[in-house]
């Protein structure tokens, strides 16, 4: 990177200070300032880089990219801009060379359904031979390298590091979920994303959002950005369809399983054991469960189809995969015909758990029963709470309300707002301790029930007073099959 580069890039207003003999890496953390560091100040939600300006000089930093002249003395270039939250994607993709216009990205973006939707393109796309790479939710996987994910989508800076790493490493596809607060706050700036979907809006994130509009108007970003070479893949059944897909310049490929379109969908079949789907003329047969999976796939097979993959190649594919860990899965353990079916799930929203449970309530036999175990997350949107609660009155035969991730806030807090929503909550179990309720749930629990466990999915924490303590509710699950059967073989003999 070049001085003159950098100030062709920035457009600055005001241009002041010696020019930099050097021109290092680009950080917004000035922690990580290093001799030679551009230090670009972003006003964020909690914190404004503004601040941290004369540390970053301090530390070393080069060049400042702020929107105000500093309060500083020292001698520094400073380059003052009107917006550097827009800039700094743009910015960050030219420091490694702009990864991203050597990757296909396909960005998935929703309430729910993104990580199934995101985790089942990349497994497609890894079986027809490609070299793909995923963020999202739960991992981060980098040509086959795969972690553990902090953020649904990274900040921008970070984004344009993982992305270089994978162009060194040989990836040709980027699959990526796409947050709305990303969105909001303008971290995919500088990536054209070749394919984009809506999976579906609902009650989400009001914590962040003033309201479902603005939280609308978020997602919208992502397809307003759209070129007209790129591809949109629209969920057409949800009420916000019309909206996401209004003044979008890209090619919208919409679909339905209630209404007459172009590309119309059908479910065959629906049970415990998977899915038959029709999409258009095209069938597949999958492993997953429910409804709001049909969606899921569909999304996933439209999407390899809109990057040129023959539809009975991609169908093929997809009728080998189990899609995302945490989602519906079914425990292993709980196959036996001696204990109840146990299933996890990352259900966390009102719209999520009603998809879940409704499935579930919906594949039970007569003589079936349906347990609920669940909690809500502390120091997040609190109008959810009485909401699931509803929803669990309205789909179990049984509901265990528990801990979540409490996060600060009192645990017995929560449940006493989730507790409101019910009816008659004489007749809710209340177990504040997660593991507890869950072990409590399988050991009381007969051969006939199927047992919900919703929330946390995939997470193998929980996060208390600032800890992330090691939790996993699979293995808990496990654990207590384990003990169920050994109570059992004691029993008989």
């Amino acid at each position: 990177m070049t001085y003159q580069t950098l100030i062709s890039l920035c457009d600055p207003v005001e241009v002041s200070g010696p020019e930099p003999s050097t021109i290092g890496t680009l950080t917004q953390d000035s922690r990580t300032v290093e001799q030679g560091s551009v230090f670009i100040a972003r006003r964020g939600v909690e914190t404004d880089g503004h601040d941290y300006i004369n540390d970053a000089i301090d530390a070393g930093a080069s060049v400042i990219i702020c929107e105000q002249s500093p309060d500083t003395e020292k001698d520094v270039c400073t380059l003052v801009v009107e917006d550097t939250r827009s800039l700094i994607g743009p910015l960050a993709q030219a420091f490694k060379d702009n990864p991203a216009d050597k990757l296909n990205i396909i960005g998935i973006t929703g309430t729910n359904g993104k990580t199934t939707v995101a985790t089942l393109v990349y497994q497609t796309l890894q079986k027809m031979g490609t070299s793909p790479s995923l963020l999202g939710t739960v991992t981060k996987s980098i040509a086959g390298q795969t972690t553990e994910s902090e953020l649904t989508t990274a900040d921008p800076i970070e984004l344009a590091k993982d992305m270089s790493k994978m162009v060194k490493a040989g990836s040709d596809h980027l699959v990526m979920e796409v947050s709305s607060h990303a969105l909001d706050q303008q971290r995919i700036n500088g990536i054209n994303f070749d394919v984009a979907a809506f999976t579906n809006l609902s009650h989400d994130h009001l914590d962040y959002h003033p309201d479902m509009e603005a939280y609308a108007h978020a997602k919208k970003k992502l397809f307003d950005g759209l070129s007209e070479n790129a591809y949109a893949i629209i969920n057409a059944d949800d009420e916000q369809a019309a909206f996401i897909s209004k003044d979008c310049a890209a090619n919208i490929i919409d679909f339905s399983f209630q209404k007459a379109l172009e590309i119309e969908c059908q479910v065959l079949s629906n049970t415990i054991n998977g899915l038959v789907i029709r999409i258009a003329q095209t069938m597949i047969e999958s492993p997953l469960v429910g409804a709001f999976n049909a969606y899921n796939l569909t999304e996933a097979f439209l999407i390899c189809h809109a990057l040129g993959y023959e539809k009975e190649t991609v169908a093929d594919a997809l009728e080998e995969l189990h899609g995302a860990a945490g989602r519906l899965e079914r425990i292993a353990d709980s196959k036996s015909d001696e204990n109840p079916v146990v299933l996890v799930d990352y259900a966390h929203t009102p719209d999520a758990l009603k998809n879940v449970a409704s499935t579930l309530a919906n594949l039970k036999q007569d003589n079936k029963k349906l347990h609920i175990v669940f909690g809500c997350g502390g120091n997040r949107d609190k109008a959810k709470r009485p909401q699931m609660a509803k929803i669990a009155n309205r789909y179990a035969d049984k509901v265990i309300v528990t801990s979540d991730n409490p996060r600060d806030e009192k645990p017995e807090r929560i449940i006493a707002e989730i507790m409101s929503g019910f009816e008659h909550p004489e007749t809710v179990d209340q177990i504040v301790d997660r593991k507890e309720a869950i072990t409590q749930s399988i050991l009381d629990a007969d051969a006939e029930t199927m047992i919900l466990i919703a929330g946390k999915g995939h997470e193998t924490y929980q996060e208390i007073e600032g800890k992330k303590l090691d939790f996993d509710d699979r293995e808990v699950a496990r654990e207590a099959l384990a003990k169920r059967n050994s109570n059992a073989k004691n029993k008989g003999e």
